[in-house]
């Protein structure tokens, strides 16, 4: 673990399992582990928190590129859900991303014994009169539903504020919040709608040359890229 980024080992894990799912989805290749080369397994509890911390894009790289994820990844997020369930008390962003791991396991991997069934999809009404500034925060958090095959309640409510969306993006870039930036440029180009005189792409390619000492905002940016170029075909 490089802990030359860190300032602890969850951190650190996080940050080598964000650079797996980089070179993951640079590469296309489907038959290789993320977890695997990042040094995590179903018995690695740090390994697994960070699994809950990147989440659903853990199988990024085979949603994107449509292919069927490593059997290993599946079985790590699947335990990932299962050892860190939302409390009862849980932020809505929680809650969001637990339901998107869920979801994500149901629709590309057939369910493991043990793994929870239908799960509910959470309420969404809060971010309807959401300041945009906190609307953006928000959106960035939820960075991981923004991928065309998962519908949801968020996405919808990030299609219908692509400009607040937009002017969040301005502002997290002014404001030298790269993480930010990256997940609110990553749902303008999964939801599109965004003003011609924002120049995402451009903003896009500043975020990841100001930011991309963290993985996580070159995760992010890559995303964006690839469902950007995968709607204009």
């Amino acid at each position: 673990m490089d802990q030359t980024h860190a300032s602890s080992p969850l951190a650190g894990a996080v940050h080598d399992l964000a650079t797996e799912v980089v070179l993951a989805l640079r590469s296309g290749d489907h038959l290789a582990t993320v977890c695997g080369a990042a040094g995590i397994d179903e018995e690695n509890r740090t390994g697994i928190a960070a699994v809950r911390v990147i989440g659903a894009d853990l199988l990024l790289p085979s949603v994107l590129h449509g292919r069927h994820p490593h059997p290993g990844d599946v079985a790590v997020l699947d335990r990932a859900v299962r050892e860190f369930p939302p409390k009862p008390d849980a932020p809505a962003a929680t809650a969001w991303s637990h339901w998107h791991m869920i979801s994500t396991l149901q629709r590309i991997a057939p369910p493991s014994p043990g793994t929870p069934g239908a799960y509910e999809e959470p309420d969404a009404a809060w971010l309807e009169e959401a300041p945009w500034q906190a609307f953006t925060h928000q959106l960035s958090v939820l960075a991981p539903l923004a991928v065309p095959a998962s519908p949801s309640a968020v996405q919808r409510a990030a299609a219908n504020r692509a400009v607040d969306l937009s002017r969040g993006f301005v502002r997290a870039v002014r404001r030298r919040d790269w993480l930010q930036a990256a997940g609110a440029g990553r749902w303008l180009a999964a939801v599109g709608g965004e003003p011609a005189t924002l120049g995402l792409e451009r903003g896009l390619d500043f975020v990841e040359l100001m930011g991309g000492h963290d993985p996580r905002v070159t995760l992010q940016v890559r995303a964006a890229r690839l469902m950007a170029e995968a709607r204009a075909r």
